[in-house]
């Protein structure tokens, strides 16, 4: 079994995909700053999922 199997993996990832289009939509004086935070965290908790697995 693969980590990509993991319901706790796939709603990370379906996670991190809403959050990415999301933050598209933010200002453009956010771009850097807020935008890259939230988009960096949300892809971490997909790599904390699959490391531990």
């Amino acid at each position: 079994m693969s980590f990509k199997k993991l319901l706790a993996y796939q709603k990370g990832f379906d996670l991190a995909m809403d959050i990415f289009h999301l933050t598209k939509e933010f200002p453009k004086s956010e771009q850097f700053l807020l935008t890259s935070q939230m988009v960096r965290s949300s892809r971490a908790v997909c790599s904390a999922i699959a490391e531990a697995y």
